[in-house]
């Protein structure tokens, strides 16, 4: 049996600090989101990454994976989105049983409106509180990890047995 590394006094600090920021941090995020303009974490997320390419529409396996979500949750979720009037699914040409999802006009006019306050809210709760310096280490850190968990990413699959995107979004 292996011998267990536990964490210093000092890691377990900064692990334990660093859980209850993340909890805190999309808590607090979260609540200013859904009184600012009605959205929620997962609407934000779709709406934001579709604007991400110049004609706001995406291949929903596409989506799904940059969004790190299952076929099936972005499909549910998508589905609630339509029905607001936020999102379009259509069938998809080149594969028949694939949709494309395009941002509407209720849908852009909703990110537009929901994006100030909301950057807003992570700056006075977040990066607003940061030296240049703390902001430049957190995404050297972040990055590590990151390069570190889709490297592993890339060598599994899903449950499904389907090999994973061979890059993971950042």
């Amino acid at each position: 049996m292996a011998r267990v590394r536990w964490l210093t006094k000092a890691e377990e600090r900064s692990w334990r600090a660093y859980r209850r920021m993340r909890t805190l941090l999309d808590l607090q995020v979260t609540r200013d989101l859904a009184r600012d303009s009605g959205l929620s974490d997962a609407d934000y997320d779709v709406l934001s990454t579709l604007t991400e390419v110049p004609d706001h529409r995406w291949r929903a396996s596409e989506l799904a994976a940059r969004l790190l979500w299952s076929s099936s949750r972005l499909s549910h979720h998508v589905g609630r989105m339509e029905r607001r009037g936020l999102v379009a699914r259509e069938g998809c040409d080149a594969d028949g049983r694939g949709a494309t999802l395009t941002l509407t006009a209720k849908g852009w006019r909703t990110i537009q409106e929901a994006a100030p306050a909301h950057v807003e809210s992570v700056r006075r709760h977040f990066v607003g509180l940061l030296s240049p310096a703390q902001i430049a280490a957190l995404e050297e850190i972040s990055q590590t990890v990151i390069e570190h968990l889709t490297s592993e990413e890339r060598a599994a699959t899903d449950p499904g047995g389907r090999r994973l995107p061979e890059a993971l979004p950042g």
